[in-house]
C-alpha cells in the first residue's frame, strides 16, 4: 500500500513538473497540406514556415494535394486522426476544402489557409495568409498595357477554382478594361501546370495567329506559354506577363524572353503563418486576414 501511494504521489510530481515547464513536454505538431511542391512559390512557402515554426519547437509535417482535392481531404483526414494541434491548407479546390476544415473544427484542430482562400461555407479558419492577389493582377494588368502600347489581343492563362488566383485574374481584367484597344479574347484554363499551359499556348496561336500578349497566372503558366510561342517561331512577337518572380521567371524576363511579373513574397507567407499559429497557441488574437505586399518584376530590376 505505502508503495502504491509512493508512486502516486511521485506520479503527481512529475505531472506538476510538466505542467510547470512546458518545455519537457511533447513538441506541438502542425500538419500542412499544400496545392503542390512541384512549384518554386510553394517550396519557398514551406522551407520558411518549416524554419520559422522549428524556432517555436513545432514539428512540422508537409504534404501536398498535387491539384487533387480528393487526395487532399484524405491527407487532412490522416491529420485529423493523428491529433495534430493544428492545420495549415492551401486547398486544391476553394470550394470542396470546406467539409475537411469544418472536419478539423470538430477535432478541435485550429486551421490556417495559406495563399488561397476557404470560399466554402463550412468550415472556421483562424487566419488566411496571402498575397494580395487583387493588387498583383493590378500591376500585371499594368505591365500587359504598357508592353502593348494600349492596343492587341490578349489570352488568360487561367486555374480557376481557386482564390488567389481569381483574385489576380479579376485585378488584371480590372486594368485592362480601362484600355478600349485591347481586347482579352480567351480566358483558358491549364490549372497552373507548365505542360497544360504549354499545350494551350499552342493551341490559341493556331486558332489566333495574332495574338498580342498572354497573362499566365502563375510562372509555370507563362513558361509554358512561352515554350509554345518559341516553338512556333513567334519569339519576341508575343507579350508575356507572368505571376510570381520565381528564379527561373526572373532569368527569362532579364533575357527579355518575359516582358515582367507581377511578384510575390512566398517565404513572408510561411513566416507569418508559423507566428499567427504561434501566437494562437499563446492566447493572442490573430487578425482574421493577413496580407502580404506584392510588387512588379521587370528588367529594370
Amino acid at each position: 500500500m505505502k508503495k502504491i501511494c509512493v508512486c502516486a504521489i511521485v506520479g503527481m510530481l512529475l505531472l506538476s513538473a510538466l505542467a510547470a515547464f512546458p518545455a519537457f513536454a511533447a513538441p506541438k505538431t502542425i500538419g500542412v497540406t499544400l496545392l503542390t511542391r512541384e512549384h518554386q512559390f510553394y517550396r519557398d512557402l514551406e522551407a520558411a514556415l518549416v524554419s520559422e515554426a522549428q524556432k517555436y519547437g513545432y514539428k512540422v509535417t508537409v504534404t501536398a494535394g498535387e491539384f487533387d482535392a480528393g487526395r487532399q481531404a484524405a491527407q487532412i483526414d490522416d491529420f485529423i486522426s493523428r491529433k495534430v494541434d493544428a492545420l495549415v491548407v492551401a486547398p486544391c479546390d476553394s470550394l470542396a476544402v470546406g467539409s475537411s476544415i469544418a472536419a478539423a473544427n470538430k477535432a478541435g484542430i485550429p486551421v490556417f489557409t495559406v495563399d488561397i482562400a476557404n470560399l466554402s461555407t463550412q468550415g472556421k479558419v483562424v487566419a488566411h495568409i496571402a498575397s494580395d492577389n487583387t493588387e498583383g493582377g493590378r500591376q500585371a494588368g499594368m505591365l500587359m498595357a504598357k508592353a502593348l502600347n494600349g492596343r492587341g489581343k490578349v489570352v488568360i492563362i487561367n486555374h480557376p477554382g481557386v482564390t488567389s488566383v481569381l483574385d489576380r485574374v479579376a485585378g488584371f481584367r480590372e486594368v485592362i478594361a480601362k484600355y478600349p484597344s485591347i481586347s482579352i479574347i480567351a480566358d483558358v484554363p491549364a490549372w497552373g501546370q507548365r505542360d497544360r499551359a504549354m499545350s494551350v499556348m499552342e493551341d490559341m496561336l493556331l486558332r489566333v495567329p495574332d495574338i498580342a500578349g498572354v497573362f499566365g497566372i502563375n510562372d509555370d503558366s507563362a513558361l509554358g506559354a512561352l515554350a509554345a510561342i518559341e516553338s512556333a517561331g513567334k519569339a519576341g512577337k508575343v507579350t508575356i506577363v507572368g505571376y510570381d518572380a520565381t528564379p527561373e521567371a526572373k532569368e527569362a524576363i532579364k533575357a527579355g524572353k518575359i516582358y515582367g511579373d507581377a511578384i510575390q513574397y512566398p517565404a513572408r507567407i510561411g513566416i507569418l503563418a508559423a507566428q499567427a499559429i504561434n501566437d494562437y497557441f499563446s492566447g493572442k488574437a490573430v487578425p482574421a486576414l493577413i496580407p502580404v505586399e506584392v510588387g512588379a518584376w521587370t528588367q529594370s530590376n
